[in-house]
């Protein structure tokens, strides 16, 4: 392999690309904001996905207070561990920061990664809103360095099968497609998580279940041209889990879109909080010469495993078995396969050779902002009850 130095000795490409001109050949160093010693999504998905992916070491982890940075780096094994996540930032080691706070802290945390001219990977929502979206892909392209966004469903292996059927005509020209699944519990929610029952801080079933799941469905089927929504709140109510304590939700719980896509496809969308017994996550695509069904336990496809099944013609559908190739891309992450790390590593190592080539195959700030245009649009609809561009 060239050493990087001799091809980039004043380190141009390497702040184009958002990595360090001194980084280890091969090896992305990875500082972690927002670590708990004991729960949340970074030591559930972000920790052993880097783990497990030989050209990534995790050399910095944040947290709240001292004492949570101090319990994390002993827990995860990380010597540097910081309080302050200016310091993880401005470290001379680290390559790409991970931003995995809740989501009104996104825009302050990913603006000092980026002042500081490392590649970020947030979790999404990227902000609590499409400002605070564009803010943020501006500034990464001011920077001129490398983002992704945790839409990692898109790095699905069953997710490039549906592709690779489409593409192979199995159901024809698409003529319309149809999702609906369930969000986060009905009435009932953990105090880490009460937070999302305030529609200002940007993460809620609007903002996640139904923002990846139609992210999904656009990656695959193309963009929006108009669209019409209703959304309503019908448990306003929430408890809280711990204390048994009741408190308001302002945001909405039942979501539903139909819309045109530019290909002249039709879509529905229907996203609610859990009902007993209700369906937890179906996707239909429906074509000429054939139908696509994919299922999963709840509208969260960026974590739980998803099945494939189809038909042709008059058949009824069958589940259709997701080639090796695929499930086995990325050797290094085939034992976290079914886990919450697993598509969150696909997307690491999809990023990590994004880097390497210069491609693009992970959801960037620019995707993300699109997003947040759907999800504008989605509230602008549902508000004037008028049909919108998209």
């Amino acid at each position: 392999m060239i050493n990087q130095l001799e091809v980039d000795p004043d380190g141009s490409l390497s702040r184009r690309w958002g990595i360090s001109p001194a980084m280890p050949e091969s090896t992305l160093g990875v500082g972690i904001i927002g670590v708990s010693p004991a729960r949340g999504w970074a030591a559930t998905a972000h920790i052993p996905a880097l783990r497990a992916l030989p050209n990534y070491e995790v050399r910095a982890l944040s947290a709240h207070s001292a004492e949570s940075a101090r319990a994390a780096g002993e827990v995860f094994k990380v010597s540097a561990a910081f309080s302050d996540h200016e310091q993880l930032v401005t470290q001379a080691d680290i390559d790409v920061v991970a931003v995995t706070v809740k989501v009104p802290h996104h825009r302050e945390l990913v603006s000092a990664a980026l002042a500081a001219g490392k590649a970020v990977y947030c979790e999404w929502p990227l902000g609590r809103d499409l400002d605070d979206a564009r803010a943020m892909a501006a500034l990464a392209s001011e920077q001129g360095v490398r983002t992704a966004v945790g839409l990692q469903a898109r790095q699905s292996p069953a997710i490039e099968f549906v592709q690779e059927l489409l593409s192979d005509g199995y159901v024809g020209e698409i003529l319309s497609t149809t999702m609906m699944g369930l969000s986060v519990p009905g009435d009932v929610v953990g105090a880490p998580n009460a937070y999302m029952l305030d529609k200002t801080n940007g993460a809620n079933v609007l903002t996640i279940a139904v923002g990846h799941s139609l992210d999904l469905l656009n990656f695959v089927l193309g963009e929006f041209t108009d669209l019409s929504a209703v959304s309503d709140l019908r448990r306003p109510l929430i408890t809280i889990e711990e204390t048994g304590e009741q408190i308001a939700k302002t945001a909405a719980d039942q979501i539903a879109v139909i819309g045109t896509l530019t290909s002249g496809a039709i879509a529905s969308l229907h996203i609610r909080e859990a009902v007993a017994g209700g369906t937890g996550f179906l996707w239909e695509i429906n074509g000429t010469e054939g139908t696509l069904r994919i299922t999963a336990d709840a509208a969260y496809p960026e974590i739980y495993p998803l099945t494939v099944a189809g038909a042709q013609g008059r058949k009824e559908p069958a589940e259709l078995a997701v080639p090796a190739a695929l499930t086995e891309k990325w050797p290094a992450l085939t034992s976290l396969a079914g886990a919450p790390a697993f598509n969150v590593g696909r997307a690491y190592a999809a990023f990590a050779a994004d880097i390497g080539n210069g491609t693009h195959t992970v959801p960037d700030f620019a995707d993300a902002v699109r997003r947040h245009e759907i999800i504008a649009a989605i509230e602008r609809s549902a508000a004037s009850g008028a049909s919108v561009k998209a």
